[in-house]
């Protein structure tokens, strides 16, 4: 068997691989439908991973001549239209006729103890973990850390903004200095009031609606927002590199910022 067939595999065999250790099937009321979205070519080689499920992404893997694309923002949500009209026409029909399969991982990818969203930014961020934190049905996807010595909260923002390349909206209503963070990446605006009940010095999430502002003002919590996109790049990443190391693929991780 030449090197090149070395560093290929099955792709049922990969996705049965990532169900299992992902823990696909622990997180059925996701409104995301994970999982393998899309079949494709027998064997995997290349890989694209990526925060979105868009035509840009799908464009770039096709340049790199990748097999799978793995996404956060998975293509079908159980909320959504699935008929193939408009948007879901184009990216199916582009994934299809392209032969590459799309595998898609939301909550699961945020939860996950190895790979996860939010274990990488407490990593990113040398924040050690307490206990998990950020309630969705009966799973806890976040966690709440501590920093070894409190900082000013200027100072980790700035740490934030440099380290995930984004410019964070600050709600400083609480202490100026802080050491228990409560992490939940992505949409963070249903998980304040548990941020609040845990006494956390600092609640960093993605992004928050415009009520959260009120809620931590009248609660002395102070807030960062660093970014949807920014706070969620990281466990596709984590889980790339994951991939290549364990099988010998070739990963590549797309970056197409939305800036929200």
């Amino acid at each position: 068997m030449s090197g090149e067939d070395k560093n290929k595999i099955k792709l049922s065999t990969l996705v049965s691989f990532l169900n299992k250790f992902l823990k696909i099937e622990d997180f059925g009321f996701d409104s995301s439908v994970n999982g393998l979205q899309v079949s494709g070519k027998d064997y995997i080689k290349r890989v694209v991973v990526s925060e979105d499920a868009c035509l840009d992404v799908f464009n770039h893997a096709l340049e790199k001549k990748a097999d799978l694309i793995i996404v956060h923002h998975v293509l079908f949500w159980k909320n959504t239209d699935f008929r193939l009209t408009h948007n879901n026409y184009k990216r199916i029909k582009f994934l299809l006729e392209n032969n590459i399969a799309l595998y898609a991982a939301h909550l699961p990818l945020d939860y996950h103890i190895k790979v996860g969203n939010n274990i990488m930014l407490l990593k990113l961020l040398n924040l050690k973990p307490v206990k998990r934190f950020g309630l969705v049905e009966r799973v806890k996807i976040g966690f709440i850390g501590e920093l070894k010595k409190r900082l000013k909260l200027k100072d980790f923002a700035k740490i934030i903004n440099r380290k995930l390349l984004t410019e964070s909206l600050i709600l400083n209503f609480g202490s100026e200095t802080i050491k228990k963070v409560g992490v939940v990446s992505g949409s963070g605006s249903p998980f304040v009031q548990e941020a609040v009940d845990n006494n956390v010095d600092l609640f960093l999430t993605g992004d928050i609606s415009t009520w959260v502002y009120h809620l931590a003002k009248e609660n002395n919590m102070n807030i960062i927002a660093a970014g949807h996109y920014a706070t969620e790049t990281l466990g596709v990443k984590a889980l790339g590199n994951f991939l290549k190391r364990r099988f010998g693929l070739r990963v590549c991780f797309v970056d197409y910022p939305t800036g929200l």
